[in-house]
């Protein structure tokens, strides 16, 4: 689970401008890390089924957050995308 220091750390390093806390890419950093997360709690939980369906859940949303984010401006998201390494 994401404490409120980490949270804020991340919004900090993802935020289009100071005030920013929802934007499509400080959206994506959060999920990001969340998904991290909680595939580490899977390696060594493998029968929690509750907690694979809530990350395929976070998964499916992050996906969600990057296709408008693409439509929207292909700039912002390869920068999003390099910075969090999503694609190979």
């Amino acid at each position: 689970m994401l404490t409120k220091q980490k949270k804020t750390k991340i919004i900090k390093e993802s935020a289009v401008h100071d005030k920013d806390s929802g934007s499509s890419e400080v959206q994506i950093a959060l999920l990001t890390r969340r998904i991290d997360e909680l595939a580490s709690h899977l390696k060594k939980h493998a029968k929690d089924k509750h907690s694979r369906r809530g990350l395929l859940q976070i998964v499916a949303d992050r996906r969600s957050h990057l296709k408008y984010l693409e439509t929207k401006d292909k700039r912002r998201y390869g920068a999003i995308v390099k910075k969090l390494g999503l694609k190979k």
